[in-house]
């Protein structure tokens, strides 16, 4: 395998996060006309971060500086690369879900298990909300889904359990901001970075630096 195949782009990013969905099929368009293998070296992302208490629990209530303006401009730009990339979706803003147990989820998987079970696991989340409209914040939707990537779905139970597994995640929250990462999707690699849902043409960029 050549130096070239072996690589991976570093991919910060949410569940519940459109953009991160849209850049993911950006990255799938742009990782078919490589021809060489191009992985995924995923870093969670709290976008609830502002209005997350020290319980975990998010609290709608609280201001995270997000107006129906921002939400509105937010919802056009969705529809605007939905059709740039030829993605259906069933939803194009996820306010009212926390992603967290998936990311919690998602990490172990990352971290225990193949990257191609990972992968397909990453993928399956991002399709039950955004193309099934599910609800990716109920446990039981991502131990049946874990199980369809071939995770065991004991394991996955005791994770959302797993204290010291949550703090690594949050561990994970606070270096991405330590990076700079203030926003999601944030791709990067090899010291550059391109964030949102860019097209195929920048990412092509950013891996070849053509």
């Amino acid at each position: 395998m050549s130096e070239q195949s072996q690589a991976a782009v570093t991919v910060f990013s949410d569940y519940v996060c459109p953009f991160c969905y849209l850049g993911r099929e950006s990255l799938r368009q742009y990782q078919q006309s490589r021809g060489d293998e191009l992985t995924i070296d995923w870093h969670p992302f709290d976008l609830r971060a502002q209005k997350r208490g020290p319980d975990d629990e998010i609290d709608q209530t609280a201001d995270d500086g997000k107006d129906d303006e921002y939400y509105r401009q937010a919802k056009e730009n969705v529809r605007r690369l939905q059709e740039r990339y030829g993605v259906e979706m069933t939803v194009d803003i996820a306010t009212d879900i926390d992603s967290l147990d998936a990311q919690v989820a998602s990490y172990y998987v990352k971290e225990h298990y193949p990257y191609e079970t990972w992968l397909e696991f990453d993928e399956a989340i991002f399709d039950a909300l955004w193309k099934q409209g599910r609800d990716i914040g109920e446990q039981k939707l991502l131990v049946e889904l874990a199980t369809e990537a071939g995770v065991d779905g004991d394991e996955v139970r005791s994770a959302f359990d797993d204290e010291t597994l949550r703090d690594e995640v949050h561990g994970e929250f606070r270096e991405a901001h330590q990076q700079g990462v203030s926003g999601v999707p944030t791709f990067a690699y090899d010291g550059y970075a391109a964030r949102g849902a860019v097209p195929p043409g920048q990412l092509k960029r950013l891996v070849e630096g053509v």
